[in-house]
């Protein structure tokens, strides 16, 4: 064998481990289960009046300390206030595979067709982002994390 398909052979094999890593990275690695008996698993939403808390049955959430973003919920909610703060430019974001209560490709559609409503549940749960709750007529709700424009001119390196 000549050191050439030697040096081919290990760079292919190395480009394979380093993909194989950063796949198991995103999609495992970083994300942990919300106990959903601890206080991870309250939801609130907010109303005019301020935040309330909401009664939830069947919870389930995964969070990362790695980044804002990564927190995702499904519940069943009992009642949800009528004077609940919408919320504009609501955008589920895809969570592992792994997670299956949690579908931010229907979730969005539904957004979109009035299937399900967005609502604010806080207001800047860290800097610059907000969790947005998606609530059906049945009592589901799906809830993430999502950037807000709430400071627009900012730039990148401030």
């Amino acid at each position: 064998m000549n050191w050439g398909k030697v040096a081919a052979i290990a760079l292919l094999g190395s480009a394979i481990a380093a993909g194989a890593g950063m796949w198991y990275a995103q999609e495992y690695g970083y994300y942990d289960p919300i106990d959903p008996n601890g206080p991870g698993a309250a939801l609130d939403i907010t109303t005019p009046a301020g935040q309330q808390p909401l009664v939830l049955t069947g919870f389930e959430g995964i969070d990362a300390d790695s980044s804002p973003l990564r927190w995702r919920a499904c519940a069943t909610v009992e009642d949800i206030p009528a004077d609940a703060l919408p919320f504009d430019g609501a955008t589920p974001l895809v969570g592992p595979r792994w997670f299956g209560c949690f579908d931010a490709a229907r979730i969005g559609a539904d957004l979109e067709s009035g299937a399900a409503r967005a609502l604010l549940s806080v207001s800047e749960i860290r800097p610059d982002v907000d969790r947005v709750l998606a609530v059906y007529p049945d009592g589901r709700v799906y809830g993430w994390h999502q950037y807000n424009d709430k400071t627009p001119e900012r730039g990148v390196m401030d």
